[in-house]
């Protein structure tokens, strides 16, 4: 038999919620879902690998990570649809990039983290989704991958985004560059947006 696990904890876990906290008010709004029955305590507990779902279209929840809200935002900003695309997402921890990608239509993302066990169990499980964890995206190179990106999107904490670019290049399509030089193409983000996003032209 599954283990089981509080609800709020595993929202936090799955990604639906970035704190207890959160995942608590998700279920006072009456928005969990476990089965199609809904939670209403946050102390209930279920299976590991019980089927959530999140009711509704709150921003809140419309990623697993608020991180695809982010994203959201500069794929407008830029006035990019990835919709047909190969994906890379650097930096992918919980999925919310990922998870942004692919409802907007991406056809597969390979998700690079250096850590392991953050991504969502959704995302894992998703056979768009190739899960590269323990991965030091400075040393990726293009015979890592069966074919170029048409899109990388890169959020990244712990090292410079300089520090990777100059790997993640390489991995695009030969006429994906919208901008002569890296450098020039980093600034020019830079000054747009605080993600970094490499796209096809």
């Amino acid at each position: 038999m599954s283990q089981k696990e509080r609800i709020d904890k595993l929202l936090l876990a799955r990604g639906f919620a970035d704190s207890r906290a959160k995942a608590q008010a998700l279920v006072m709004a009456g928005v969990v879902l476990v089965g199609e029955k809904r939670v209403d305590k946050a102390s209930e507990t279920f299976a590991a690998d019980a089927v959530i779902r999140i009711k509704g279209d709150s921003p809140e929840t419309k990623y697993v990570g608020r991180g695809g809200l982010k994203l959201e935002r500069a794929l407008a900003d830029f006035d990019i649809d990835p919709s047909g695309y190969n994906c890379l997402d650097v930096g992918s921890s919980t999925g919310g990039f990922t998870d942004c990608l692919l409802q907007h239509g991406a056809v597969s993302v390979v998700a690079v983290d250096a850590g392991t066990n953050q991504l969502v169990w959704r995302l894992r499980t998703d056979e768009r989704v190739d899960v590269r964890e323990n991965t030091n995206a400075r040393e990726l190179k293009p015979d890592d991958f069966t074919a170029p990106f048409d899109l990388i999107v890169m959020d990244v904490s712990f090292i410079s985004a300089t520090k990777i670019l100059a790997a993640l290049v390489p991995l695009l399509t030969p006429t994906s560059l919208r901008m002569p030089t890296p450098e020039t193409m980093l600034a020019q983000l830079w000054l747009r947006a605080s993600t970094t996003i490499l796209t096809a032209a």
